[in-house]
């Protein structure tokens, strides 16, 4: 690795080392490389060559260049990175070509085993040649000794062999060219300038992670420590510049045992103060080279959280769902999203009646996000969720001193938080009688006037609103206003529950599965996409068709999340009858309370004329228009019949 002071020389610093021969080659050729480098000759092989090194403290080469032993030697016992010498096949050849001059026999005896190519080579060119090689200089002392009683005449070898066999008296010819040094010293350049990259990189890196507001440790395959930021050293007790290479274990061990065996996170105790541990893999290294722990302090957490909640309460009026989110091929379906393009066009009033759970809310999103006001605010309020007094306050604001606890300053309500854009009331048939009143003069004036104000303020909204129930009914009992659901009821939009729907049951439950999948790691790897849901829930199609899901699209969203809880923990492909049996049993009971003979005669009849309008809508492919015609009944008597046997 390149220190510091490495990094900061503009030159990469390269060591040739080498003796006899090959120092002298060395030198001849160092001045060409005067300029792209700091090249230094460094007459020492083995042991001394290696003290040489570990005495140049911060004068530390980047590389270096050595012959084939000695180079082999160098790189099991120091820490930079070496370059051995190759000789190429044109050195080989030549020089075997000069030994051949010298003696009939000809040796060549090379560090290690003798390459494969160099042997196809000398037979290529029918070249009668002894192949020897050594691993120590007592193998090579051995081996030229050897050679000569084989009456071998001439030797090609490194430099250390050619010594030897001239001192016996051999012929000697030296292995190593001019063309191959270079080569070598081309090459250490080029790791140099990398191992110079990768230093300024880390560099960098450690100057971020000594930046960053939370506690960071990154830990190798062992568990030993890689890096560690100064601020996780510090909250630990320990020392960051000593850290290194020593296990976490050892450094904290009530931390390490109570860290995650998974990537994932967990709550840790750091001398009283809590930490939320991210533990994740290494990026890019492998799921088995190492670890990076992040250490979040758990109050910083909180208050982030905190601010996060309020910012997006300050952006909560903004519609999630489009038209493409309503899941359905069914003609009925296909009819809402005829209905919900055309009105989008419009700025008139708009009625979305359907059962619970039919998705009534995505329908008017969707119709917003279609609209001209779709870059302004989508506000939702159920009108059944509130007491009258608050969801009057909610809905018209107030001014400061309206009532006890009012807001210092007063608050603007929610019908203007819509201004420009849609206000979405839900549950319609629930808002009480007195309100209804106020709303009918917003729907009419177009303008709010606030709890304790006489100032009334403009409003430009477009208005949508949604019941469960057959207002009409309403109407009649004296709980809803005749003249507010004229109002209301300019356009209107039918949902069909699901049990009239039901070829669409299992596109919506795969639809389901894939976002529950999303939010559960351990099945998202089994249900990526639609067709694989689709394939997980093929065996459970006629169960899920035949339910008459009295709890519609919100009824099967809960079965689906059920269904995916016990997948998750299983490695079944499929999901089977027998498994839905146990996580949905009501799905094989009826969904009706009673039998019909236990029904009172207004019942049965009821009962018998919702199902005589099941079956004209059935015949008229879910076309309810085409089903009141030849019933001769209205739309809003035909809602009122279907629902009084629910």
């Amino acid at each position: 690795m390149s220190t510091p002071s490495s990094v900061s020389n503009p030159r990469p610093r390269i060591w040739a080392m080498g003796i006899s021969r090959l120092s002298n080659l060395f030198v001849d050729i160092a001045s060409e490389y005067a300029g792209p480098a700091d090249l230094r000759v460094v007459p020492r092989g083995f042991d001394d060559a290696v003290q040489e090194i570990e005495a140049a403290g911060a004068e530390l080469p980047d590389v270096i260049v050595a012959g084939g032993s000695n180079g082999a030697y160098l790189k099991t016992r120091v820490n930079v990175p070496v370059v051995v010498i190759t000789p190429t096949g044109f050195d080989v050849m030549q020089a075997l070509a000069r030994a051949r001059r010298d003696g009939n026999s000809v040796a060549l005896v090379t560090h290690g085993d003798t390459p494969d190519e160099v042997k196809r080579f000398t037979a290529a060119y029918g070249i009668d040649v002894i192949f020897a090689s050594y691993r120590s200089t007592e193998d090579a002392e051995d081996c030229v000794r050897e050679l000569r009683e084989r009456g071998v005449d001439a030797v090609v070898g490194p430099g250390h062999v050619t010594d030897l066999a001239e001192r016996a008296g051999m012929g000697a010819v030296f292995l190593y060219s001019r063309a191959s040094v270079r080569s070598a010293f081309d090459t250490a350049l080029e790791v140099a300038q990398a191992t110079r990259a990768e230093g300024v990189r880390r560099q960098r890196l450690d100057n971020l992670l000594q930046h960053l507001r939370d506690g960071v440790v990154a830990l190798d395959a062992q568990g030993r420590v890689e890096a560690i930021n100064q601020r996780l050293a510090g909250v630990l007790g320990i020392d960051a510049a000593s850290a290194a290479g020593v296990p976490l274990q050892q450094l904290a061990p009530d931390i390490a045992g109570a860290l995650p065996d998974n990537d994932g996170d967990t709550l840790v105790s750091v001398r009283g103060t809590s930490y939320l541990v991210h533990r994740g893999p290494l990026a890019g290294a492998g799921p088995s080279a190492g670890t990076v722990l992040t250490f979040q302090e758990s109050r910083a957490v909180e208050r982030l959280d905190r601010t996060l909640r309020s910012r997006q309460r300050a952006q909560q009026f903004t519609a999630r769902y489009e038209l493409d989110d309503l899941v359905g091929e069914c003609p009925s379906i296909e009819r809402v999203r005829t209905l919900v393009r055309r009105y989008a066009k419009s700025d008139a009033t708009v009625l979305i009646l359907g059962e619970s759970g039919t998705g009534k809310e995505m329908v008017a999103q969707s119709m917003h996000q279609l609209s001209a006001r779709r870059d302004f605010a989508f506000v939702a309020i159920n009108c059944g969720a509130f007491p009258e007094a608050l969801l009057e306050s909610e809905l018209f604001g107030y001014e400061e001193g309206a009532f006890t606890g009012a807001r210092k300053g007063g608050k603007a309500g929610l019908i203007e938080a819509a201004h420009r854009g849609t206000l979405f009331l839900d549950e319609i048939g629930e808002m009480p009688l007195p309100l209804q009143s106020r709303l009918l003069r917003v729907l009419q004036e177009r303008e709010v006037v606030r709890l304790g104000s006489t100032e009334p303020t403009r409003v430009d909204i477009r208005v949508v609103a949604a019941t469960h129930r057959a207002l009409t009914e309403g109407i009649e009992d004296g709980t809803f206003r005749a003249d507010l659901y004229y109002r209301l009821n300019i356009l209107s939009v039918a949902l069909p529950p699901l049990r009239e729907r039901t070829t669409d049951v299992l596109p919506l439950a795969a639809e389901l599965l894939l976002q529950a999948a999303a939010r559960e790691p351990r099945l998202a790897a089994r249900v990526f996409d639609l067709p694989a849901a689709t394939r997980v829930l093929a065996q459970i199609g006629e169960p899920l068709r035949g339910y008459a899901w009295p709890g519609n699209v919100r009824e099967l969203q809960n079965v689906i999340e059920r269904i995916a809880v016990e997948l998750a923990d299983t490695q079944d492909d499929t999901f089977t009858r027998e498994m839905l049996d146990v996580v949905a049993p009501e799905l094989f009971v009826s969904s009706r309370p009673q039998k019909k003979g236990a029904l009172t005669l207004r019942e049965r009849s009821r009962h018998v004329e919702a199902d005589e309008i099941r079956a004209m809508l059935a015949a008229c492919g879910g076309d309810r228009d085409a089903a009141c015609r030849a019933l001769g009944i209205s739309k809003t008597t035909l809602w009122r019949k279907l629902n009084a046997t629910q």
